[in-house]
This record gives structure tokens, C-alpha cells and sequence, in this order.
């Protein structure tokens, strides 16, 4: 019978070339710092906690007349709009989450985004088309005309010109065309105007009703006591049209607080326009917001404008309302077809972009108020990266000490292993905040300090199997290839569980213990590719060289300080002997 081959059989299995498994994982590592320096993010991104910015409380309000709005459907939604509100903006990184039944945290890093988006995290986004019956102000106010494209003349006729004259002040008596329909007697018309803007003779204006003179009159005065000027501590524009019913009159402010409207019911809503843009009118040189409109909506606003032109000022306008503030109230020469239309004023970039981005992207379904507004300085967030780096060096320190004094060589194996993680861990980090927006924030700071003791566990696990191997008597090399496979189980099955824990937290928790347990979950992963492609290989290499497998004092592996055994010797065989024969 052939005697086994040396080298053959479990002492010496599985050694393979551990060379290729270092240069696979030494071209993943140049692959993915080649990548960080080609995408420009060579930094991680940083959340709101350590870069600094905006932490803004939205508590939900139920709709006017609707009690039951606040339900989990209405809430998703308010959050997707919210989210691409800002998002739209330019604003990165930015969190949008629900907390309660009835509360939206929303998260912006860098103070200088949010001062643009805070205005409009809660905006409601309510747009109206209200026929203007009244204004009047501190100042006449210049209203551009509105039209598809470009302005009309009233013989309907493209002039290639916006005509726009200031609107004139007027009481709610003025005319009698400030009377609302819906308060009339009879459905019956008003009087159209003549050129001179007088009222033509016939036929009569019919009366309003006792029930129709009684509303007016409580119109009346709640216009001659409105006041628009804005508060002097917040600067606030007095907004009495809000919550108002959009099939009634109401009075309402402009936006800068320089005029009062009576205005008539809705003809046009915000859910009749199909998409918004801001952008600059090469002829006039100013910018203006383009909306275009649904067909529903197109029909309507062709309605609206064609019952406005021709009427005397100001009955000859339509005010778009945001929220219950008249964001502009352009004049109608004709009626206006097409299914476009634009809003020009005295917007700048910003205000038309702004103004855009609430349009494009609809109207909340609930009414917020701001409950809490809470700023971290990006000082203040240098000072709390700042010491949570310092504790991962702290635990970082301790670790290497520890390995140092108690495994002496072996250390070298540990210490280039934390150091690949490392590498591996900031650079997918920084390539992980452009492609799915991961931005650092401290507690993934605490998951990444976590994570250093669990990549030395697995190292402790493996060396202790290799040193329990040598106490048995074996020499280096059988004890490495020995060792690794219960090792591996050991150390599989407890980054399954941490991985698993990590998988749990980040599903059911939200905001930054979410960055914990990706963080986690993350630096589990590349514990196991790090133990399988690179400490295992290099510890199949370190065996072949003297210094280890002499057993120096130094190595971490004397067989003398561990208490090893003689070496294991084969036994022999015990030959077959005959018997003594009895005599």
C-alpha cells in the first residue's frame, strides 16, 4: 500500500495561492480610490448634526372641512412633495420623515440652503384664479398683462409687446361690477363696460337679495378694516384668505403686503396646471413664471379670461393666489387659449424659481405649521466630529495595544487588516453620498467606532485557532490551514448576527439611528471580505517566512510560551506475530 504524499490532506489543504486573493483585493481597493478621485467626492458627505444647517418641526393640520385628513396617506404624500421641494432647490442630503401621527422632521445640512427652502417646506401650495372685484394699496400697483404668449391687444391680435399699466385704487363701491355673482339676485349678467369703462345703460344691474346685501356689506367691511401692513418683529404679511372656501369671495393681502383685494370665487385651481417653470423673457428682460395647463384646465382658463376682457379696471383682472396671498393680479385684454399662460411681476431668479418649484411640484394635502425651527452652526457640528473622532482614535489606540502587547508579530497581520478596512470603508463612504445620498452623521460616526471591535474579534477568533493548533504540537503552516476552517464558521456566524441586528434597526427606526445601523450593517460586510481576501492570504504568506515559522520570541507564535506538546508522531504499525503453540 503507497504511503500518503506529503503535503496532501486536511494539515495542508486550502492553502492555494493566496497571492491572487491579495492582488484581487488590492485592485478593489485601487479601483474604488480611483473612483472617489474620478466622481471629485474624496470627502464623505456630512449630515445636518456635524455639517451644520436646519431642523424644521411641521405639525399637521386638518383641511378646512375635512376632519379626517390627517391619515397616513395624505402624510407619504406631503413627505414626497416636501422632499422633491427641496431637493428641487439644490438642496442635497436633505431628510424628510414622518414622526407620529401627525409631526414631519425635515433635515436641512448647511445653513445657506435652508434659509432658501424654509420658506417653502410648509408652504400648502394652494393656487387659485380669483377674479379681482377690488384693490387698493399704499401705492397704485403695476400690473403687467397676462397672456399665453406673447400679450394681446383687445382686437386679440399678437402685439409682440406686454402692455402693463398701474391699476388704480378703488373702494369696494366703486363700481357695481364689485358685487359678486354668487351674492346676486338672478344669475343673470353684469353689465359689460364700455370703452370709457362707464356701465352701459341697459340693461339694469340687478339688486342684490336682503341675504346677497348682507354679505356684501360684511365683505365691505372686512375690507375696509384689513390691514396688509406687514408685522414689524416678523415681517409677516397678514394672510386672512388662507382656509378660505374657494367657491366664495373673500378679501385678501398681497404677498409684500402693499394691497387689498376683494376677490371672487375660483375659476381656475392650482390642480388645473401641468407644469410650472421660471424663466427669463429675452424681449422684456425680466422673469416670469410659464405655466401650462391641463385640458380640463386650459377650458377653464379660456372661460375665465374671455369673461374678464373687455371689463373696466379693475374687473378686468384675475389675481393668482398662493396660499390666500395674491402673488400677482395681471390684466386681460383677451381671452386667453392654448393651454399656457404665464405670471410676470417684479420676480427676480430666485422668486420666479421659487415660485416654479412649488407649482411643478403640487399642493401639500394638509396644512403645517412650523412648530420648531432649530439651527446647528457648522462650528458647532466641527466640534462634534471633532470629538467623535477623537474617541474612535481612543478605541483605535486601545485596540492596537492590545494586539501589540499580547500577540506581539501577529499584530502586523491585525494592524495591515484595520488599515484595508479602513481604506475601504471611507471610500465607499464618499462614493456612496452622490450615488444613494448617504451623508455621515454622528451616530454612523458611533457604527464605524462600533465596528472596530468587531473586525479585531475576527482577527482574535482566527488567531486563537491558529495558537490552539500549535499547543496541539503541530508546526505553523498545517496550524494556519487547520485553524481557518472552524475559524471561518466562528466568525461567519457572528457577523451574520451583527449583520442581522444592523438589518433589524435600520428597518424599523428612522432619522440618524438609521446612519448607525447602515454604518453597521456596511463595516459587517467588509469585515468578512477583508478576514476571506486579505488576512487569511496574508497569514498563508507571513507562515512561509522564518521569523514565524521559527516560532521567534517576537512572532506571537512560540511554541514554548504557548505550552505546545511534543510534536504529534505517526504511530506505528504493530506487525502481526504468530502465536506459541501450546506444547
Amino acid at each position: 500500500m503507497a504511503a500518503p504524499k506529503k503535503g496532501r490532506g486536511p494539515a495542508s489543504g486550502g492553502q492555494g495561492k493566496p497571492g491572487r486573493a491579495l492582488a484581487l483585493i488590492l485592485i478593489a481597493i485601487g479601483a474604488l480610490i480611483g473612483g472617489m478621485f474620478w466622481s471629485g467626492e474624496t470627502t464623505p458627505r456630512l449630515g445636518i448634526d456635524l455639517a451644520g444647517g436646519t431642523s424644521i418641526t411641521l405639525r399637521a393640520e386638518n383641511q378646512p372641512g375635512k376632519p379626517d385628513s390627517i391619515n397616513d396617506t395624505n402624510m407619504q404624500t406631503a413627505i414626497g412633495i416636501i422632499e422633491r421641494r427641496v431637493n428641487g432647490l439644490g438642496v442635497s442630503e436633505s431628510e424628510v420623515q414622518q414622526q407620529g401621527n401627525r409631526h414631519i422632521i425635515v433635515n436641512i445640512p448647511r445653513a445657506t440652503d435652508s434659509e432658501k427652502a424654509q420658506k417653502q417646506v410648509g408652504t400648502t401650495a394652494e393656487l387659485y384664479f380669483r377674479p379681482v372685484l377690488a384693490v387698493t394699496g399704499s401705492a397704485p400697483l403695476p400690473e403687467p398683462s397676462a397672456d399665453g404668449s406673447p400679450s394681446a391687444t383687445p382686437s386679440g391680435k399678437p402685439s409682440g409687446k406686454a402692455s402693463s399699466s398701474p391699476s388704480p385704487k378703488a373702494s369696494a363701491t366703486t363700481q357695481g361690477r364689485a358685487v359678486p355673482e354668487a351674492l346676486k339676485q338672478d344669475e343673470s349678467p353684469s353689465p359689460k363696460a364700455s370703452a370709457s369703462g362707464k356701465p352701459a345703460a341697459t340693461p339694469p344691474a340687478p339688486q342684490p337679495s336682503a341675504s346677497g346685501a348682507a354679505a356684501v356689506a360684511a365683505l365691505e367691511k372686512q375690507f375696509t378694516a384689513l390691514d396688509c401692513t406687514p408685522k414689524k418683529d416678523t415681517k409677516e404679511v397678514p394672510n386672512p384668505a388662507q382656509n378660505a372656501d374657494p367657491a366664495k369671495p373673500t378679501v385678501a393681502c398681497g404677498q409684500e403686503g402693499d394691497a387689498k383685494y376683494i376677490l371672487g370665487p375660483a375659476d381656475v385651481a392650482g390642480t388645473d396646471v401641468d407644469e410650472a417653470q421660471g424663466i427669463l423673457d429675452p424681449q422684456r428682460g425680466r422673469w416670469i413664471v410659464q405655466l401650462g395647463f391641463t385640458d380640463a384646465g386650459t377650458k377653464k382658463f379660456a372661460d375665465s379670461t374671455g369673461k374678464l376682457a373687455g371689463q373696466a379696471p379693475p374687473q378686468n383682472q384675475f389675481a393668482i393666489t398662493l396660499d390666500g396671498q395674491v402673488v400677482s393680479a395681471p390684466s386681460v385684454n383677451s381671452a386667453i387659449g392654448g393651454g399656457s399662460a404665464e405670471i410676470s411681476g417684479s420676480f427676480d431668479q430666485q422668486s420666479a424659481t421659487d415660485l416654479a418649484n412649488i407649482l411643478s411640484y403640487g399642493a401639500l394635502p394638509l396644512s403645517f405649521e412650523q412648530e420648531s425651527v432649530t439651527t446647528v452652526t457648522a462650528a458647532l457640528g466641527g466640534e462634534q466630529l471633532k470629538a467623535g473622532l477623537i474617541a474612535g482614535a481612543i478605541g483605535l489606540a486601545l485596540v492596537v495595544i492590545y494586539l501589540v502587547v499580547y500577540y506581539r508579530g501577529l499584530s502586523i497581520i491585525a494592524l495591515l487588516s484595520l488599515l484595508v478596512s479602513a481604506v475601504l470603508t471611507y471610500a465607499l463612504m464618499a462614493l456612496l453620498g452622490p450615488a444613494i445620498g448617504f451623508a455621515l452623521n454622528l451616530p454612523a460616526v458611533c457604527g464605524a467606532i462600533v465596528a472596530i471591535g468587531i473586525t479585531a474579534d475576527s482577527f482574535i477568533v482566527y488567531f486563537e485557532r491558529v495558537r490552539d493548533e500549535i499547543r496541539e504540537g503541530r508546526t505553523l503552516r498545517p496550524a494556519v490551514e487547520r485553524g481557518w476552517p472552524r475559524a471561518r464558521r466562528t466568525i461567519l456566524v457572528s457577523d451574520f448576527v451583527s449583520f442581522l441586528a444592523a438589518a433589524v434597526l435600520f428597518i424599523v427606526t428612522v432619522g440618524k439611528v438609521q446612519g448607525f445601523a447602515f454604518t453597521l450593517g456596511l463595516t459587517t460586510l467588509l469585515d468578512v471580505v477583508v478576514v476571506f481576501f486579505f488576512t487569511k492570504p496574508l497569514m498563508s504568506l507571513m507562515a512561509r517566512t522564518k521569523f514565524f515559522s521559527s516560532g521567534h520570541p517576537w512572532s506571537g507564535l512560540d511554541p514554548k510560551r504557548l505550552g505546545a506538546k511534543p510534536p504529534l508522531r505517526r504511530s506505528r504499525r504493530v506487525s502481526a506475530t504468530t502465536e506459541p503453540k501450546e506444547a
